[in-house]
Parts: structure tokens; C-alpha cells; sequence
């Protein structure tokens, strides 16, 4: 059967891996002599950038060991980059960041000042981008994949038992040429502990004693591994729109669901306000109905309609349009379309060139790489039955199988999120976020214990900080990362509220 998904369902699936919120971040200590094996810094490659390229802004290239088992081995590249602080008065340390992913980050320190970094910060740290190992410009992994194949890392939405059957066997076909390609040889080495240890390479690397970190989405895991493996070289710890303790896991797939029923309200709330423009339900209630008869319409009639899509690059459209309430505007317009069999309206696009491959092959090692997945179909159709139910908008494809069904066993255990260490930790999160569900960051929370505070925001969307819309949560954000003085308590920011 044609796929006509595919062109809907890459641009969502871009759309979601660039749409990591500005996030937030931390600092460091004294700076000490450059080691050997530093950083050359050079001009940053035009190509990475969808912004400009701040004044002063640098890249360089890092050797790091490829196994850590042996230091002295093989090496890789790490692809790095730098945007100074030009007050060394001011100036407290490093920040390193991550927007989330698993993503090519050398480019995010532009995209960071872009979205309205407070000069403060900027003042305080050296901003640290960086790709993962196996992403971007960091030994790039492949696993040869079709175009066909490079729709995304999210599962389709299944309709029944023998969609889940079909999505296995596609998975295994994943898996297969992972394990078979040009670069099958660094899959091993593909983890979040291995991506945290490359960061406090770059901490040696920079003459640095301590880090301060700012994650967004899957950075939180990151930034929270990294605080388990290295508890007494991190700083400031900013962990913005949370992953659960397990990271990106199954269960941590199956939440996608439950964010899109805490997300949709708003967008229906939306939609219901400028009835006279969308003509979609003059109530939430109505909108929500709207949905759902847009999908069946979608499943009887797959293909050969003028806007080119099925009923699960529908459910994905939405799920990946709710990361942001400024998008809103561009879902409604796909409805209208799907509504009255017109084309569809024009879609963001454009920007830095990726390389869908890398990136989602990148994505399959260091996800699958991390923990255990259920192996077995019956499992992923149970589920798929059940979460159908449970969230009847995407709960059948934030429960169906993956390549990680099919991945050879992690190399090392997964490194567990626990409250040993120091109280330095601050997580923000949004009450209604499509991707990292409140509900992960709770479990992120009480895994961490003593060592954070957490501050909620009442507003929708994936990302907090610096270019979320919450004053009372930005300020605590700021103030955390400049003066170092974090919430001694839990705290709620209600809509639109001012500094606390």
C-alpha cells in the first residue's frame, strides 16, 4: 500500500526533534590549565545553525575513548561548541547543555540566545553545546535506513492486533541493519552513561573542576545520570520538562499518551474560542468529538484524499503540534483540511540540513542501549489493546513496539536515579506537556529525593525555560543559575504569574 503519511509525518517528526524547549542550565568552578588533549576552537560550520550564529560563538573537535573500559583504546570524535561569556569579572564557570532528543547539540548555545537566554546567565557561564556520541558531527552511526524508515522514532498508532504484528516485523528489519552496518561497531558504546562520561571529558578538557547543566527532555536523563556517576562535579543542575527515573524506556513511551489527554484541552479550549474560523466545535467538548471523527474518516478512506494522510500520521500530527500552543494555529488548519478533503496548509520546514538516518539510528542505540524492552509481540499487543482505551488519542501507538524489542542486551547496567548525592538539582515542568508528562517528572522527583526541588508551571506545551511564557517559573530558574539560591521547597507557578 502507497504511503501517503510519509510527507505529514517527516515534517512532524522534524518538527518534534527541533522543537526541544530553551532550557535550563547550570555552571561551574575555577578554572584551572588547559590538560592535554583540549579543544582547538575554530569557526563554527554555517550548515549546523537554523539561527544565527551569536558574536564570538566557537567549535572545535574533542577526542574521547570509544570504550571507557579502555581509556587508552580506540578513539571517537565529539563534536563541540562554545559560546563565551565576554564578562570574565562575571564569569562562574561552564554551562553545559542538551536539548533533549537524543539530538545533534552543538548548534543549541544559538539557539539558546536566540530564545531569549537573560544576559545574566550568559554573563555567568561559558554556554556548552555538544552532539552526542553517534549524532550530528560525533562519529555519525548509520543503520542504513529507508526513507520509508526514517519517519521518526514514534511507533504508528495501531488499530488492532495485526498492526502491532506488522510494526514487529518492520522493527526486526530495523534492528537487523543496525546490527549490520558500516558502523554496527560503535553501537555498543551508544549509552547515556557513555554520553555522560564524554561530558566530563569536556570538563577536563576545558580546565574545569565542576559543570553546571541545563537538560531539556531526554538532557534531563542525561543531566540526571550524570549526577549519579559523577555526584561531586556538578554545580547547578537544571532539569526542564522532565523524563521519569528510567529515562527514555517503554513505560516512558507509553506516557506519550497519557500527555496528549493532559495536552489536548487547551488546543481544544482553542479551537472552541475561534469556532467562527475553524468551524471544528463551538465547545471543547465538540472539538474533542471532531477528533475523533476526523480518524475514522481517516480509516476507511487511507489513501487518494488531497491531503495526503492516514489516521495514525493524523494522531502523530497532534501529538507532535501540541509541543507548543504557538502551533496551535497550524494543527487547526490541518483539521479544516482533513475536515473538507483540502490540501493540507503550509507546514514549517527548512532550516539546517539533518540527516534523518543518523539521527534516528542515533536515537535507536543510546535508547535501546540504556534499558531493557519487552521481547515479546504479545506483550506490545496487550498493551496496545489496553491503552487504546485507557487514552483512546494515541494510546495505541505510545504502546507499540520499537526496535528495542530486538536490540542485543545493554553492555552495562542502567545507571539507577537515586537520592545520593548533593542537594543541587532543580527540575521545572509544565502541568501539561505532550512529550514528558507531569507524571514523570513527579517519579523523576521522588527518585531524586533530598537532592531537588521542583517548580510547576500552569501552562501547556514541551519546555519551561528561558522561552516559556511563566514569569514565576523563569525567575526561578534564573536566580538558581546566577546566585545559586534554589526553591527550599516545591512550588506551583499559577498561569502567567509574576517572580515569587
Amino acid at each position: 500500500m502507497k504511503r501517503t503519511a510519509v510527507p505529514l509525518t517527516v515534517a512532524v517528526a522534524s518538527l518534534a526533534a527541533a522543537l526541544v524547549p530553551g532550557v535550563a542550565l547550570s555552571g561551574s568552578a575555577a578554572t584551572q590549565a588547559q590538560p592535554p588533549g583540549g579543544i582547538k576552537w575554530e569557526k563554527c560550520p554555517a550548515e549546523i545553525f537554523t539561527t544565527p550564529i551569536p558574536d564570538g560563538m566557537q567549535c572545535g573537535t574533542l577526542k574521547v575513548p570509544l570504550d571507557y573500559r579502555k581509556p587508552d583504546g580506540r578513539t571517537i570524535d565529539l563534536a563541540v561548541s562554545r559560546l563565551p561569556s565576554k564578562k570574565p569579572e562575571a564569569r562562574r564557570g561552564i554551562l553545559l547543555t542538551n536539548p533533549g532528543g537524543p539530538s545533534a547539540g552543538q548548534s543549541y548555545p544559538a539557539f539558546l540566545a536566540g530564545s531569549g537566554l537573560p544576559q545574566s546567565v550568559r554573563d555567568a557561564y561559558d554556554v556548552i553545546g555538544f552532539d552526542p556520541r553517534g549524532i550530528g558531527r560525533s562519529t555519525p552511526v548509520t543503520c542504513d535506513l529507508t526513507p520509508a524508515q526514517q519517519t521518526g522514532n514514534i511507533p504508528p498508532y495501531a488499530l488492532n492486533a495485526a498492526d502491532v504484528t506488522k510494526r514487529a516485523a518492520e522493527s526486526k528489519q530495523i534492528a537487523k541493519q543496525c546490527a549490520t552496518s558500516k558502523t554496527a561497531w560503535l553501537l555498543p558504546h551508544l549509552s547515556p552513561p557513555n554520553v555522560a562520561r564524554d561530558m566530563d571529558r569536556i570538563r577536563a578538557a576545558l580546565g574545569e573542576s565542576k559543570i553546571s547543566y541545563a537538560g531539556a527532555s531526554w538532557g534531563t536523563h542525561l543531566g540526571a545520570v550524570y549526577t549519579m556517576l559523577f555526584p561531586q562535579r556538578g554545580d547547578r543542575i537544571v532539569l526542564d520538562s522532565v523524563m521519569g527515573p528510567g529515562g527514555w524506556d517503554y513505560p516512558s513511551n507509553r506516557l506519550w499518551s497519557q500527555g496528549v489527554e493532559d495536552t489536548f484541552p487547551a488546543f481544544a479550549k482553542f479551537v472552541a474560542a475561534n469556532h467562527r474560523e475553524y468551524g471544528l466545535g463551538r465547545t471543547p467538548t465538540q472539538v474533542r468529538a471532531k477528533f475523533f471523527e476526523l480518524t475514522k474518516r481517516l480509516e476507511k478512506k487511507p489513501t487518494g484524499t488531497l491531503h495526503g494522510l492516514d489516521q495514525a500520521s493524523f494522531r502523530l500530527a497532534n501529538w507532535g503540534f501540541l509541543y507548543n500552543p504557538i502551533q496551535y494555529t497550524i494543527l487547526a488548519g490541518i483539521w479544516q483540511a482533513v475536515d473538507k478533503n483540502q490540501p493540507l496548509p503550509p507546514l514549517p520546514g527548512g532550516g539546517a540540513a539533518t540527516d534523518a538516518d543518523n539521527l534516528i539510528s542515533g536515537r535507536y542505540a543510546i535508547i535501546c542501549n540504556d534499558s531493557r524492552w519487552p521481547t515479546s509481540v504479545k506483550t506490545y499487543q496487550r498493551n496496545v489493546a489496553a491503552d487504546r482505551i485507557r487514552y483512546p488519542q494515541f494510546g495505541a501507538a505510545g504502546a507499540n513496539i520499537t526496535p528495542c524489542a530486538y536490540w542485543p542486551n545493554p553492555t552495562e547496567p542502567q545507571v539507577q536515579i537515586t537520592d545520593r548525592g548533593p542537594s543541587n538539582v532543580l527540575l521545572v515542568q509544565n502541568l501539561r506537556d505532550p512529550s514528558t508528562p507531569l507524571a514523570g517528572a513527579q517519579a523523576m522527583r521522588k527518585a531524586l529525593g533530598q537532592r531537588a526541588t521542583m517548580v510547576t508551571a500552569d501552562q501547556s506545551g514541551h519546555g519551561v525555560y528561558p522561552n516559556g511564557k511563566n514569569r514565576c517559573a523563569n525567575h526561578a530558574v534564573t536566580t538558581f543559575l546566577t546566585t545559586g539560591e534554589r526553591p527550599a521547597r516545591d512550588y506551583h507557578c499559577t498561569a502567567d504569574a509574576a517572580p515569587r
